[in-house]
């Protein structure tokens, strides 16, 4: 193979590698607020982006609505839903100081019950939505960029900072990062921690929305799919630093230009294990991952 074709085939793999890793940052946003700040292992997190994926794919194929209008509407619905279930959980785990593997459990019975009612409503058969600019390739110079790719990488941006400015600038944001550093101050304050917390919760459920409204423009999508993205978000996560936004899109642009690469020169069947092997690298060397939420 001449080099010529090599460097091309390299900067290709870059490219679609970071615009990858932008949606992998969508995906994996609200994996960093509930088990990040919240400490909430919500293993489930991947399942509501799948709800969120056919949810987009049912008014798409009833009305022709762009998944990217849709998106809104849902997250609202999505945060909605995310505050009532952190209520439950609370009432069955957090409340009676119940061990964490058992809220870990009740994830587990969310993903695959969110699973198999998917699988009863729309089958088994792969679904895709129809828009505008999903056949749309730019080109610049010997690089293809792919608009399919590209919508959700600016979706993921758009997420990580509009976010970051809102949990840095704004007092619900500083109550978040006060729950995992001063409980009792907040107490003192007259501000309710679970309150803050169930709301918080909702927002890290919103996300899923935006990310499955991302995820069905990408690729065709199916109940179970779901299962690769786990550990691909935790893997962000761990890698990013825990409960760090900045981190995590640092994280999801290294293991998307991580699986890009491999998939273009080793096969993309090593892809997956790209995830699972920056996972344990940065368990063993460097546990506290790239950056640490201040």
């Amino acid at each position: 193979m001449e080099w010529s074709v090599v460097g091309e085939l390299l900067a290709n793999a870059v490219v679609t590698g970071i615009l990858l890793g932008g949606f992998y940052a969508a995906v994996a946003l609200g994996i960093s607020i509930a088990f990040g700040m919240l400490d909430i292992a919500n293993i489930s997190h991947p399942a509501m982006i799948v709800l969120g994926s056919f949810i987009a794919y049912y008014f798409n194929a009833q009305w022709g609505i762009d998944p990217l209008l849709l998106m809104f509407p849902a997250a609202l619905v999505f945060a909605l839903y995310g505050a009532g279930l952190y209520g439950l959980y609370y009432r069955l785990f957090e409340s009676r100081e119940k061990d964490q593997r058992r809220g870990l459990a009740f994830f587990f019975g969310l993903l695959f019950v969110t699973e198999v009612g998917l699988i009863l409503i729309f089958g088994v058969d792969l679904r895709s939505v129809d828009t505008s600019y999903g056949e749309v390739v730019l080109s610049l110079g010997f690089v293809s960029i792919p608009v399919r790719l590209l919508v959700p990488f600016l979706i993921g941006i758009v997420m990580i900072v509009g976010l970051h400015y809102f949990l840095n600038k704004t007092y619900f944001g500083l109550a978040v990062s006060a729950i995992s550093q001063d409980m009792l101050g907040l107490r003192l304050m007259a501000i309710d921690p679970i309150k803050i917390k169930q709301l918080t919760f909702g927002l890290s459920l919103a996300s899923a929305a935006f990310a499955g409204a991302a995820l069905i423009i990408i690729q065709p999508i199916e109940p179970s799919i779901g299962r690769e993205y786990i550990g691909r978000v935790f893997a962000v996560c761990v890698l990013g630093g825990m409960g760090s936004l900045q981190g995590t899109l640092i994280a999801a642009l290294l293991l998307g230009t991580a699986e890009s690469i491999t998939s273009t020169f080793v096969g993309p069947s090593w892809a997956p294990a790209v995830g699972f092997g920056l996972l344990l690298l940065t368990l063993a060397f460097k546990p506290e991952g790239l950056m640490t939420r201040k």
